[in-house]
């Protein structure tokens, strides 16, 4: 019997992530939908990061006794409600009007980390200015050096405590469907347009009066007239540099006083060379299947990254979560935290800040009743001998 599946538009009735990502289809445009949910050249990334969840079963324990459960813990030395950090993913404001801020408010009522991307549609200065938010900020390296050093100096200013580098999109990577919706940066195809105007709510929330959001935190870097979003993404993509090497996050880690992430290893050696280098934090990550395809996941390098950082640094995992159940088997494999892109977002597009609220609700109830049925009461008693490796994957 095939299985029933939500087919409103109402938030508040999703029952799970999936629900969420069918609401937000059906609010967005096309162009911005397939912005959000598309990886790289055939997309073989994108979808191993969902499946390599079956590679692992669960072995629970039932004649334990198990009470209320607590899902807090200490991430860069902060206390958070639960093991999630709503990561970096760039202009939010085309998803739902001041996406960002929506973001970082549900994630300070939730009392998660919030991290705000470099090619966000908010200041990093009006985030940091949000009451009780717990607020990092994500930067790229440019080949306009004096930029990033700006760019520092802002976070420190803004009193950001930890700063985030992602290191794997220092090449763009090949998203066809770019190609495919838009003919130039930014500019729809005519079937794009035709269809973004059966989105009367989108258009109503997103570009009326203003309309579409512009970058906030990249003013130094573009020139005179590129302030647009076409002159800006074609300046970012010849900005991108890819010399990015262990020079650069030395000269980073000098100069930033603060804590300090890399995002994007995949590689256990680097994971190791970076934990020497005094990093806080590593994000393994393949950018949710959008830059390298057939990448692996960063869930079946997560074992022997943990093995080789030790304790020296916290180690975070993204990409393809989407079930309680799966944030639950990469904390049992070694990470402190999972970070959301896509989950998050879905939220987002489907109800604005309530919605993200809902996705994160669902998350919390998942891995709060998966965690109690494993027969465990804390995060930190999630041990991998819970997990069985599933032999026919």
């Amino acid at each position: 019997m095939k299985r029933r599946r939500y087919a409103g538009t109402d938030y508040r009735k999703a029952l799970n992530i999936q629900d969420l990502e069918r609401i937000a289809q059906r609010r967005l445009p096309n162009f911005v939908f397939e912005y959000l949910q598309g990886g790289a050249d055939d997309e073989r990334a994108l979808q191993h990061n969902r499946a390599v969840f079956d590679d692992y079963r669960f072995m629970p324990r039932t004649l334990t006794r198990v009470g209320p459960r607590d899902l807090s813990t200490t991430l860069m030395g902060k206390s958070h409600a639960l093991p999630l950090v709503i990561g970096p993913t760039g202009y939010n404001g085309m998803l739902s009007r001041d996406g960002d801020i929506k973001l970082a408010t549900a994630a300070s009522r939730a009392n998660i980390p919030f991290v705000l991307s470099n090619v966000a549609t908010t200041s990093l200065e009006d985030i940091a200015a949000l009451e009780g938010l717990n607020a990092w900020m994500q930067i790229y390296f440019y080949r306009d050096r004096d930029y990033v050093r700006k760019l520092v100096d802002r976070c420190q200013a803004a009193q950001y405590e930890t700063i985030v580098v992602t290191t794997d999109s220092a090449i763009y990577g090949n998203r066809e469907w770019d190609l495919r919706n838009f003919r130039k940066p930014m500019q729809p195809t005519l079937r794009n347009l035709l269809h973004l105007l059966m989105r009367p709510r989108w258009i109503a929330d997103v570009l009326i009066p203003d309309g579409m959001p512009t970058f906030k935190n990249l003013d130094d870097l573009l020139p005179p007239g590129k302030q647009s979003v076409q002159g800006a993404s074609a300046v970012i993509g010849q900005q991108l540099d890819s010399t990015l090497n262990w020079d650069d996050i030395s000269w980073l880690r000098d100069r930033w006083p603060g804590k300090l992430i890399i995002k994007g290893i995949l590689s256990p050696d680097e994971a190791e060379q970076a934990a020497s280098l005094g990093v806080d934090a590593l994000v393994l990550s393949n950018h949710g299947g959008r830059q390298l395809d057939h990448a692996c996941s960063p869930v079946e390098v997560l074992p022997e990254a943990r093995q080789r950082v030790g304790q020296r640094c916290q180690l975070f995992v993204d990409s393809g979560f989407r079930r309680g159940t799966d944030v639950v088997k990469a904390l049992a494999l070694g990470a402190d935290a999972v970070w959301l892109g896509r989950t998050t977002l879905y939220g987002l597009a489907a109800g604005g800040q309530p919605g993200v609220a809902h996705a994160l609700d669902i998350l919390r109830r998942e891995i709060d009743r998966t965690i109690g049925l494993l027969g465990v009461e804390r995060i930190a008693d999630l041990e991998t001998s819970m997990l069985v490796p599933d032999r026919r994957h």
